[in-house]
């Protein structure tokens, strides 16, 4: 996993009107919390964590005044029209250490025939991964899988070092038999023939 470096800086003003002066001058605000230690208020550039947070679970590491952090995002608010960063809260972590995050769940491979349908029972996966080497996604092979078949979290391969945060029967995907679709009624076609005449 490799890691993003962003400048950041402290802040000290709050409120409303100080972080939309901050997200004026396309700087985000954010707070850097974890290990028993105060809140940490900071500022981050927009554009390039915009980029980085692209990748789920992203590690950071922080240049906060010459000081280097290693963090992890937790909460990541956007503009709900705009799309845009509002607010991210940073999980201090550091190397070696064990964190808790949700890795995404990514199916591949094609059903058995018939029109059945896939559900995500769970879209991610929580895991427990070092701080260091947190996965991009897992990978789930569906291949071949009929109305019925479900995949379970203890039924997923997980890259060393990783382990399953959640039960090992909770079922991640499930295969749902197709709908049949309902026959049209009669003499409905016979309506439509005399409106268009």
């Amino acid at each position: 996993m490799s890691e993003v470096k962003l400048a950041a800086e402290s802040r000290t003003d709050f409120g409303k009107g100080a972080a939309r002066r901050v997200r004026r001058e396309n700087k985000v605000p954010g707070v850097l919390y974890g290990h028993g230690t105060d809140p940490v208020h900071i500022t981050l550039p927009g554009h390039e964590l915009h980029l980085a947070l692209r990748t789920s679970n992203v590690l950071l590491s922080l240049d906060i005044e010459g000081k280097s952090q290693l963090a992890i995002p937790k909460a990541v608010q956007r503009d709900a029209l705009r799309g845009s960063l509002v607010h991210v809260d940073l999980l201090l972590v550091k190397r070696g250490e064990k964190v808790g995050v949700e890795i995404p769940v990514v199916a591949e491979g094609e059903l058995a025939p018939g029109g059945n349908l896939l559900e995500h029972v769970l879209n991610t996966l929580p895991v427990e991964a070092e701080a260091t080497h947190i996965p991009q996604q897992v990978t789930v092979s569906i291949e071949g899988l009929e109305a019925g078949a479900s995949v379970l979290a203890k039924d997923i391969k997980l890259p060393s070092g990783v382990t399953l945060a959640v039960e090992d029967d909770a079922v991640v995907l499930q295969v749902l038999a197709a709908q049949a679709e309902e026959a049209p009624a009669e003499g409905a076609g016979e309506g439509e023939e005399t409106a268009e005449a």
